[in-house]
């Protein structure tokens, strides 16, 4: 599976948003990941539909919208209609997750579910038949510039088996503390897209950046 590259606008200067969304894509990134925070589920607030409907027409890239919120069928139909080409919800903030699934595809996006570190994959089981993207937070969600934690590719490898055995077609994303050294772990592991933020904004040469952390192809054994 080829590598998809998505910049956190998390970590882009807010003063200049689309010229930071258009250097990104310009310099080979697929998607722009977009935080969405609400100051409850998470402690931070960030940016709303009306900036993502800013956006959508200075760029062309995918855009990977990420709910941390509470109550995330609250906000679908308000990012799908400002251009959101996927959404994720938190499993841990939906109360019923095959509603907020059926939702999302219903807006015309496609559904990805995240689950935060400390969660285990049996809460989304019986989801990853129903959505496009499963997104592993390799951080605790809410704050910037965190480190990696280690124990995330055995869970990364343990959710490829699983949808390797579902024969369902489904992106392993991954989030939080990636860079060109953990991009090679999670990647082995079996993630496919990988969300990086300061690894790519606070780079001096943002393609190199880019192109360090999509690496080498990587072949899986089963």
């Amino acid at each position: 599976m080829a590598t998809i590259i998505a910049p956190s606008i998390l970590s882009a200067n807010f003063a200049c948003l689309a010229d930071e969304v258009k250097k990104v894509t310009d310099a080979g990134a697929e998607y722009i990941h977009i935080d969405v925070m609400d100051g409850t589920y998470v402690p931070n607030i960030t940016l709303g539909s009306p900036v993502v409907k800013c956006l959508r027409p200075y760029s062309k890239a995918v855009f990977d919208v990420h709910l941390m919120t509470e109550h995330p069928e609250t906000h679908i139909e308000s990012f799908a209609e400002a251009g959101a080409d996927i959404i994720t919800f938190h499993a841990e903030a939906a109360k019923h997750a095959h509603r907020v699934i059926q939702q999302i595809h219903g807006a015309g996006c496609k559904a990805g579910v995240a689950i935060n570190p400390g969660t285990s994959l049996s809460m989304i089981e019986e989801l990853i038949e129903y959505v496009e993207m499963v997104l592993i937070m390799t951080v605790n969600p809410g704050f910037g510039g965190q480190k990696f934690i280690e124990s995330m590719p055995d869970k990364i490898h343990m959710l490829y088996h699983m949808i390797q055995e579902m024969e369902v077609d489904c992106d392993i994303e991954v989030d939080g503390g990636i860079n060109a050294e953990t991009s090679v772990i999670v990647r082995e592991a079996g993630a496919n897209v990988l969300v990086a933020g300061s690894a790519i904004y606070g780079a001096p040469d943002i393609k190199k950046a880019i192109e360090d952390i999509r690496g080498k192809e990587i072949s899986h054994h089963h």
